[in-house]
């Protein structure tokens, strides 16, 4: 288990490979000699790591060949969205992202600067890490109220690295609970300790499961987060991240729940488009979750706005932007989202082919590098209380949900759709209301979600034309994006985990190369 021990909570203290990205968040903690035991003694020092893993959640820690496309949380949504058919990506630029949305990193897991080993260390290190702070809570001193603040939001971070996991190298939930995921860790590793072999998709499901609702249990009984902290998991996140998993496991009366108590308990309100441009401000009120970057902090190059603000040479090289369809005929004229995208921007090279650019994403201030990361707003918790409740068969509260989200999008925005039939690919429509919430996630959380992690879970394939603005290199016209069966979109394991397990086997336990099972 060679990659989760050299991320252990020792080795954050001990400034090893974390370094680089956990500086600032550890920059007043105790000296190497310190133990990681001093340093969890209690609630208010065991803040020290909490911080730190929050740091690591919008830094980049990725080797050298790779920072550039590896900033934490955001980088993984923007790989995902990439996969699918909504964010095209113009031209491959520097290289970054562009092998993701080829759907050509697969075979290069024996390295460290793709998309493999970035991913699984990542959310192992902080699996490790969550699981040094959990080990505490017996002997860690501090009020009850102020013990929980800590271990609620590991047991949150816990759930979320797993659930990540399983959407990156599994097949989704629904149908596939018996196919391998991933190993499972519930307690601190430290040099010696055996490595645990892939846990099927369900049980790491059932561990997600329940550590989700120990960390709602714990920050139900906890001080309110400061309203300068929105980098951290509060009550109203769990609820959130929640929802998430309910969804993607079709969960329908949880993810109703879920969203709704997210709402109840974060202090959010859906706003009007134009007082979040740029969406790099997480203190507007419709931000749940996400991270301010502070000047200091700034990952240049290595950040999400290089790779979105077409002002940078990396997002200008390799233009992002929206599906012509999704644009022109399944969003309403009158969605003031419309002002999200430029139809009229003639930078892209292959001119009126190319899709329309985004301007949703932007620096705040270029000169600087800075730009908050946005992680979890409330219109999300809205379109997933509408899609649990038309799963349901509550058409009534699905379209009322959609309405508080839409009557801020559209004026005067109804819709008399009905019924649940989703179309074999994206492509195929088929005019149900579900359809419409998807249509309306879609367009509302473009480059904040993951879109692929959507297609999976909806078991929906999808194609990419020239029509919709895609270029010639990216089409995928000869790969199975119509087969959300397939294996086409689960990343293999990196060597680096084989080489440090014994109870892994690369011959029997990695994922298929190939789109499909060998």
């Amino acid at each position: 288990m060679k990659n989760i021990l050299k991320y252990t909570f020792a080795g954050l203290m001990g400034c090893a490979v974390l370094t680089s990205c956990l500086d600032d968040a550890l920059e007043t903690a105790p000296t190497d000699s310190m133990s990681g035991t001093t340093l969890l003694a209690n609630a208010n020092s065991a803040l020290i790591p909490l911080n730190g893993l929050y740091r690591s959640m919008y830094a980049t820690w990725s080797p050298a060949a790779n920072k550039d496309q590896s900033f934490g949380i955001n980088s993984y949504v923007l790989t995902a969205d990439v996969m699918g058919e909504d964010m095209i990506m113009d031209a491959q630029g520097n290289g970054w992202f562009w092998f993701d949305c080829l759907y050509n990193v697969k075979s290069l897991y024996t390295g460290t600067a793709f998309r493999s080993y970035d991913m699984w260390n990542c959310f192992y290190t902080w699996i490790a890490n969550a699981n040094y702070i959990i080990a505490a809570e017996e002997t860690m001193e501090g009020n009850t109220e102020d013990v929980n603040y800590v271990i609620g939001q590991a047991y949150a971070i816990r759930a979320y690295s797993y659930f990540m996991l399983a959407q990156n190298f599994a097949r989704t939930y629904k149908g596939h609970e018996s196919d391998p995921c991933c190993p499972i860790y519930t307690e601190p590793t430290v040099a010696g300790t055996q490595g645990n072999p892939r846990s099927s998709v369900q049980d790491v499901y059932n561990l997600i499961v329940s550590d989700m609702q120990t960390a709602i249990d714990k920050l139900s009984n906890a001080p309110a987060r400061s309203s300068s902290l929105k980098t951290h998991i509060d009550l109203s996140v769990a609820y959130g991240i929640q929802a998430r998993i309910a969804l993607t496991m079709e969960d329908w009366n949880l993810a109703k729940t879920a969203a709704h108590n997210a709402i109840d308990a974060s202090s959010c309100t859906v706003i009007e488009v134009g007082d979040f441009m740029g969406l790099h401000d997480v203190a507007v009120n419709n931000v749940m979750w996400g991270a301010a970057i502070q000047s200091d902090q700034v990952g240049y190059y290595a950040s999400f706005f290089a790779h979105m603000d077409p002002a940078v040479a990396y997002a200008a090289g390799a233009r992002k932007q929206i599906n012509k369809d999704l644009y022109d005929n399944i969003m309403q004229p009158t969605d003031a989202r419309k002002a999200w995208w430029d139809p009229t921007d003639k930078n892209s090279e292959r001119g009126e082919k190319a899709g329309y650019q985004q301007v949703k994403f932007s620096f705040a201030d270029v000169a600087t590098w800075t730009g908050d990361y946005v992680w979890m707003r409330i219109e999300e918790m809205y379109l997933t209380a509408a899609e649990a409740e038309c799963m349901l068969g509550e058409e009534a509260a699905a379209k009322e949900d959609l309405a508080a989200v839409m009557s801020k999008r559209v004026e005067g925005y109804t819709t008399t759709k009905t019924g649940t039939a989703m179309g074999t690919t994206s492509s195929d429509r088929t005019g149900s209301l579900r359809e419409e919430i998807i249509d309306q996630r879609r367009i509302e959380l473009w480059g904040e979600y993951g879109r692929i992690w959507d297609l999976r879970r909806l078991h929906q394939g999808f194609r990419r034309t020239t029509a919709q603005g895609w270029p010639e290199a990216a089409l995928l016209a000869n790969r199975p994006t119509n087969d959300p069966e397939c294996y086409m979109w689960v990343l293999t394991i990196p060597q680096s985990e084989f080489d440090g397990n014994a109870s892994l086997d690369v011959s029997v336990d990695q994922n298929p190369t190939g789109d499909y099972a060998n």
